[in-house]
C-alpha cells in the first residue's frame, strides 16, 4: 500500500506515514521511531543474504533520521547518522512496519533480552552465573 503523505519530523526524530486504507473515509497515520526503521533496516547489513545472516541491532536507541529520498515509485532510502544508508523500504513494507509496529517491536526486545544487549550505545550487559 502506497503512502499518501510522508514526513519527516526532524524534531521528534520520526517517520509519520499516512494511508487511506480500503474502506476508510480519512487517512490513518503512522509515527515510527529513527530508531524502530534503523534496527528494522531491510538492508543486507541487517538482514543479511539468510535468514540465519541476520546481524541483531543493538545501542541505536539515540541513533538520529537525517534524511530520506524516494527511489522510483516504490520505496524510500532512509538515511541515518551512524552512517546507515543503504536499506530500500518499500512502500508494502513500511505499512507492515506501520501496522504491525507493536508485534515487530516486542519481537525485538525479546531478541535484545535474549542476547542480553541494550537498546542504549552506551550500556553494557554483564550476567554473573
Amino acid at each position: 500500500m502506497n503512502p499518501t503523505k510522508i514526513k519527516l519530523h526532524k524534531k521528534s526524530n520520526t517517520l509519520e506515514l499516512s494511508y487511506l486504507e480500503a474502506g476508510a473515509t480519512q487517512e490513518v497515520s503512522y509515527t515510527l521511531s529513527a530508531e524502530y526503521l534503523r534496527i528494522s533496516s531491510p538492508s543486507a547489513e541487517v538482514r543479511g543474504h539468510s535468514p540465519d545472516q541476520a546481524v541483531l541491532q543493538v545501542g541505536k536507541s539515540r541513533v538520529k533520521l537525517t534524511g530520506l529520498e524516494g527511489v522510483g515509485y516504490y520505496a524510500l532510502k532512509l538515511e541515518f547518522d551512524d552512517g546507515h544508508d543503504s536499506g530500500l523500504y518499500t512502500w508494502d513494507y513500511l505499512y507492515d512496519l506501520s501496522v504491525n509496529h507493536q508485534k515487530h517491536w516486542a519481537y525485538y526486545l525479546e531478541q535484545l533480552n535474549q542476547a542480553k544487549q541494550s537498546r542504549d550505545p552506551h550500556t553494557s550487559i554483564v550476567q554473573f552465573v
